[in-house]
């Protein structure tokens, strides 16, 4: 299963795209049986046969049931133009940084005098590029939702609580519930 963050980079991945994936049920299997080298191949990553798979691609099929509809668009969707979503993302690491839009749940730990009560806050703030660099070694290592949620409150931190370092000395956020989360490089 997925986390919420790895789905929000997922659905920026997507918007990355210069031309659109194969519209029809043939063009997709088509291009699926080209990237994963065999119809046995396409069949264990959608969960059918490779005769279904054969019929889909020949056109003598052309209505799967949704479930499987949905699998072949997502296994398309991961698969297409990775260069183009590479080089996107390397270019947010290495020089333009993310866009996070949230809603969420923001814990602190601060000084005295001070609330530590957390509250939801709607935040849209653009983290530098060393922040989407380590969101994305983070998630190409694999590493768990817990861990990109440091990732992100940490930049959130440093970039709108502490404002760079000019406020908020000693304060520590922390990410707990999010409602909806937003990336876009």
């Amino acid at each position: 299963m997925t986390g919420e963050i790895e789905d929000a980079i997922k659905r920026a991945d997507q918007e990355a795209v210069t031309r659109e994936p194969p519209k029809t049920l043939k063009g997709k299997i088509g291009y699926l049986v080209r990237q994963l080298g065999s119809a046995k191949a396409v069949a264990q990553e959608i969960g059918v046969t490779a005769d279904s798979v054969n019929r889909y691609r020949r056109g003598t099929r052309k209505h799967p049931p949704k479930d499987v509809a949905a699998k072949i668009n997502d296994a398309v969707r991961q698969r297409w133009q990775p260069q183009v979503r590479r080089r996107r993302q390397q270019r947010a690491a290495d020089t333009g940084g993310i866009t996070v839009e949230l809603r969420a749940r923001f814990g602190y730990e601060a000084g005295p005098g001070s609330t530590d009560d957390g509250r939801f806050r709607r935040l849209t703030v653009h983290l530098p590029a060393y922040y989407a660099r380590r969101l994305f070694d983070a998630r190409n290592a694999g590493a768990s939702d817990q861990k990109m949620r440091e990732i992100v409150a940490l930049g959130f931190q440093e970039v709108y609580f502490k404002d760079g370092g000019r406020r908020a000395d000693g304060l520590v956020v922390e990410l707990n519930d999010i409602d909806y989360i937003d990336v876009s490089f």
